[in-house]
């Protein structure tokens, strides 16, 4: 597993792709902007056009003349894609040290960027993996439905996060008043989204090999 986890790293995706994350956190000095679409930036580019080389490179006949199994196919491309959603939320959360470094004073509209967005953020990334995952599995080979569904579901999700925390007086007290300051709520909504991300992606894992192991490779 760990070969077919390089020779996609090395191979299988365009270098661009981790580049992306930088740029893309960039966007995270934009004051007061939806912060929300950064880490979508993931969804909206990265699997559409990965995915798409995959399939135009016909990876999955060659990974399936390789000596490995359904299950490491599938557990080794998972994998190379939580390296890359990682990469685009770390990177974000960097350049987001430095947005209340540039503005302290700013006046949000939509979520400042304290540990507990991220914690939705990872909870946004856990429901494109799961309908992706398992969506993508059933063939292996069409992306297309996959990552509308899923990116539609992130979307919504980030929609109606946004619309609680403006809408909501508890919830905007916690992600816009006194519950910034308190270090262990934002620190507990963080890692909650951390552990709804692990499950729902090894959720997904495992419905991904099931269907996979069903798909006949001609």
């Amino acid at each position: 597993m760990y070969n077919l986890v390089i020779k996609d790293l090395k191979l299988g995706v365009n270098p661009w792709f981790f580049v992306l994350p930088l740029i893309m956190g960039g966007l995270m000095l934009i004051p007061g902007w939806v912060y929300f679409i950064v880490p979508l930036y993931f969804c909206f580019i990265t699997i559409p056009n990965m995915f798409g080389g995959f399939k135009s490179q016909n990876d999955l006949m060659f990974s399936t003349l390789m000596p490995v199994t359904k299950t490491d196919i599938v557990s080794s491309r998972i994998i190379v894609v939580v390296i890359l959603e990682l990469m685009h939320l770390l990177a974000a959360m960097v350049f987001s040290i430095f947005t209340f470094r540039l503005y302290p004073h700013l006046t949000y509209i939509f979520y400042p960027p304290h540990m507990g967005f991220w914690g939705l953020c990872f909870i946004m990334l856990a429901i494109f993996n799961i309908l992706f995952i398992s969506m993508y599995y059933k063939t292996a080979y069409k992306y297309g439905a996959a990552t509308t569904a899923s990116t539609t579901a992130a979307i919504l999700f980030a929609g109606l996060a946004q619309w609680a925390g403006i809408q909501s007086p508890w919830v905007n007290d916690i992600f816009y008043g006194s519950g910034t300051d308190n270090t262990a709520l934002q620190l507990s909504i963080l890692i909650a989204g951390i552990i709804i991300f692990i499950a729902f992606t090894l959720i997904a894992y495992k419905i991904a090999v099931k269907r996979f192991l069903k798909v006949e490779i001609l």
